[in-house]
């Protein structure tokens, strides 16, 4: 059997390890996502198998291998200002709405993976504040938070290689928003949109009290990998720290349907947002 083979029962094992540690469900046909997101750990690790190093991520004592584990299992591509709608929304109507809030509008970006939606909201704010001067007087707060703690160190750099820059951002959004980077291609988030986001580490399935109550959550392309029990658990969390009438943006693909009555479904057209009763 080859060095980066698993075995049934060990794809198994391992299955019911990932959800228990962070709610994600693999299908039974995903053991080819294992192998390619965790052969490279064999080399930095030191490590002869994959077999041996899905084992040796499942004790509590090997804390480094497991955080790099589920950092490369839970790390998902992004785009900037992705199916473009829910920005649109935020801009034409959800900030529209809270234009005479007194405080800063507080917005939370679950699972905010490589940084791009938090950013795609801080820049539908200041689009927003260019048309209306005198709105949204307290200005924004963004909290993204994120299970991977690698992703989130990038985050906060906010550089972007050429591809990644090229994924749903416009080329007027670039030279508006961004310097040139460290390296060839590569160009930086400027600070004044760093300013508004506040990078934090979080797994979705922990308490979210320390967080404090947002007026939008964005939790985008994220339910689909979790367990109907599971996504209960996450929507009711939403829920405890939403303000009473705020809104919850879920990805295209996903419904809370059947989950909760806890929200009231508003038809955007294009797209779906979620308001808290």
């Amino acid at each position: 059997m080859s060095n980066r083979e698993l075995s049934l029962s060990e794809y198994q094992e391992f299955r019911q390890f990932l959800e228990h540690q962070c709610g994600i469900v693999l299908g039974e046909s995903k053991l080819y996502l294992v192998k390619s997101r965790l052969s490279p750990l064999m080399g930095r690790f030191n490590i002869d198998s994959l077999s041996e190093l899905v084992k040796r991520s499942m004790k509590i004592s090997e804390r480094a291998l497991r955080a790099a584990v589920i950092d490369a299992m839970t790390t998902n591509e992004t785009l900037w200002f992705r199916d473009t709608y829910p920005f649109q929304i935020l801009h034409d109507r959800i900030f529209a709405e809270y234009k005479n809030h007194t405080g800063p509008l507080k917005i939370w970006s679950a699972a905010c993976s490589s940084g791009q939606e938090p950013y795609s909201i801080a820049i539908t704010y200041d689009e927003f504040k260019a048309k209306n001067p005198g709105a949204l007087k307290g200005g924004i707060k963004i909290t993204a938070t994120d299970i991977s703690n690698k992703v989130l160190e990038q985050c906060g750099i906010g550089e972007y290689d050429s591809l990644a820059l090229a994924r749903g951002l416009s080329a007027e959004r670039r030279q508006k928003y961004f310097t040139d980077g460290s390296k060839p291609g590569s160009m930086k988030v400027r600070d004044n949109l760093k300013t508004h986001i506040h990078f934090r580490h979080l797994n979705l399935l922990d308490s979210y009290s320390l967080l404090g109550k947002f007026d939008v959550i964005f939790c985008r392309n994220v339910l689909i990998y979790f367990s109907p029990e599971v996504k209960r658990k996450i929507i009711a969390q939403f829920r405890q720290s939403l303000n009473p009438g705020g809104y919850l943006i879920l990805g295209a693909s996903e419904s809370i349907s059947g989950l909760t009555d806890d929200f009231e479904m508003i038809r955007c057209n294009p797209g779906i947002i979620y308001r808290r009763k």
